[in-house]
């Protein structure tokens, strides 16, 4: 029998459920498979038409499939590779319900929200576990207790554990204990009235845990087991941490597998020695390295979750401290500001993006990175810069472009891909998921993939790295950027696609069409990742 652990949030949100979530799932990885589930509830069919700023980071899966930023907790506290299955929304579970009752699949009964749509969920949840042959579901239901779009992801978890007993489904609840101001004093109200919102629907946590600004002291505790109908040592204190990875260490210490066990028999026993190892180099690194992430959406640092997560991950394989500056390029307004606001940093980013606000300034920044031998990494994105840069500054092409900001451009260094120029609808229609690469022998690209360990040999080296674009370095100006001292170290299996890129004169410039970020993890870095930060120690 599958054992189902459904993770719920109140009070607000943004408080970590699916943070939480990851590192239960953790401390279980040792010794149960886990899958992750993540449930949201807006209407969109997935998060890949939604500005970073309003939702954060879309992730990439390998399949393709563009879904919520807590992916990214989840494969790099699992150690595992999720599909798109496995993220619910609710625009695909009304677009799957119409479906079968288009197909005559209801026989001709009324469709009803309850049981139909919150038995399609459950039965989404079970077809999942059943595929992936899982031992624990881990359900992430988004959102807040009390939120009109995921009251049919409560009735589903509340069905679910009619359906299989209490033994084989627990539900665990994040919640704030927040500490007003002139007060100094934890306060469990808010929390009694997320979890009374919670009964009303049917739901009574096993667990409770506190997220608040500082441990939750054993009073707090004991309150909080009174009036929310748990055992004093169901309530985990989830206090600020500075570093995420350090998370599940603190449940571990707090005994949550101890009420895991008493609630769905699971005996897992994790050997958090490796892990923690690692965690040490990112709280007590040896040195610290800045790096600048120049972009468009530094409004909500979410939006590059996964970029700052793999420097992070980067950091702690070199031992020393990632501090990063978020630099808004609509404020570099040339290479002189790109000076005054870059001077303090040990390497540059360019991470991925659409459109053309920020974009001179990204380009700036990449010129001011390439005259000064700043390490530099561009993702996607950043490297369509590069080239553009390359063309205009070195090779003597002023009007050199992308065809996405200036489509009447004479010199399109980067153009749309061939098979999307017919392309109306937006969402999923990118170049999405994962790509092999040919890299070339002698570069850069192939020495720092070849020490990871990472790839498949033949003659020469074959990456796979996860994509979201629909632009491409345009063929036709291959030969004059190479002849212009750029090196494509990396090609499409069909020699069409520029995949990565280098400059071979400069301490580290380089540039891929994908986003490596998507698969670091703190046990393996991505490895341009290590590459860059191993740069910026040096520079």
């Amino acid at each position: 029998m599958v054992k189902y652990i459904v993770v719920t949030g109140g009070v607000l949100s943004g408080l970590g459920k699916g943070v939480a979530a990851a590192s239960i799932g953790h401390l279980l990885s040792y010794d149960y498979k886990v899958v992750p589930i993540k449930c949201d509830g807006y209407l969109n069919v997935d998060p890949g038409t939604m500005n970073p700023i309003e939702h954060g980071e879309v992730f990439v899966l390998d399949d393709g499939t563009e879904v919520d930023m807590d992916f990214g907790h989840y494969e790099r506290f699992l150690n595992t590779t999720c599909n798109g299955r496995q993220n619910l929304t609710m625009g695909k579970v009304f677009h799957e319900l119409y479906e079968k009752e288009r197909k005559g699949e209801f026989l001709g009964k009324t469709v009803q929200l309850v049981p139909h749509a919150s038995g399609h969920i459950v039965d989404w949840w079970k077809e999942v576990a059943k595929s992936q042959d899982a031992d624990v579901a881990l359900v992430e239901i988004g959102g807040t207790v009390g939120d009109m779009e995921n009251e049919l992801y409560l009735e589903a978890a509340r069905s679910l554990r009619s359906e299989l007993g209490k033994e084989n489904v627990m539900f665990v609840h994040l919640t704030y204990i927040p500490i007003p101001g002139g007060v100094n004093e934890q306060k469990s109200k808010p929390t009694q009235q997320s979890v009374s919102l919670l009964m009303q629907r049917g739901i009574s946590p096993d667990a409770i845990l506190c997220r608040s600004r500082e441990q939750v002291s054993d009073s707090i505790k004991r309150k909080i087991s009174m009036f929310c109908n748990v055992p004093q040592n169901a309530v985990i204190g989830a206090p600020d941490v500075t570093s995420v990875y350090s998370i599940p260490k603190g449940f571990y210490e707090q005994d949550i597998l101890t009420v895991i066990k008493n609630t769905l028999g699971l005996d897992a026993k994790p050997d958090l020695t490796d892990w923690t190892k690692r965690v040490n180099s990112i709280l007590f690194p040896t040195k610290k390295t800045t790096v600048a992430i120049c972009g468009k959406y530094t409004a909500l640092e979410d939006s590059y979750a996964s970029v700052v997560e793999a420097l992070h991950h980067a950091g702690a394989y070199h031992d020393t401290s990632v501090e990063i500056k978020f630099v808004d390029t609509e404020n570099v307004v040339d290479v002189q500001s790109a000076k005054s606001l870059l001077s303090d940093i040990d390497a540059v980013i360019v991470p991925g993006g659409f459109g053309s606000r920020g974009i001179e300034g990204k380009i700036n920044a990449v010129r001011y990175c390439r005259e000064n031998n700043i390490p530099y990494l561009g993702l996607c994105y950043g490297l369509q810069l590069a080239v553009i840069e390359l063309m205009r500054n070195v090779c003597g092409h002023p009007d050199a472009h992308t065809t996405e900001v200036n489509p009447d451009t004479t010199t399109p260094i980067v153009d749309i891909l061939p098979d999307q120029k017919n392309v109306t609808d937006l969402g999923g229609t990118l170049r999405l998921g994962a790509y092999p690469a040919i890299l070339s022998g002698g570069s850069l690209a192939e020495k720092i993939y070849d020490s990871a360990g990472l790839g498949v040999r033949n003659s020469l080296l074959t990456v796979s790295e996860r994509h979201r674009h629909r632009y491409e370095v345009n063929p036709k100006y291959h030969k004059e950027l190479i002849e212009a001292g750029l090196k494509i170290s990396g090609l499409s299996p069909d020699g069409r696609l520029a995949e990565f890129i280098e400059l071979p004169t400069h301490k580290f410039f380089m540039a891929t069409q994908a986003h490596p970020e998507l698969k670091s993890s703190l046990q393996k870095p991505a490895p341009l990742f290590v590459g860059l930060v191993g740069a910026a120690k040096k520079y």
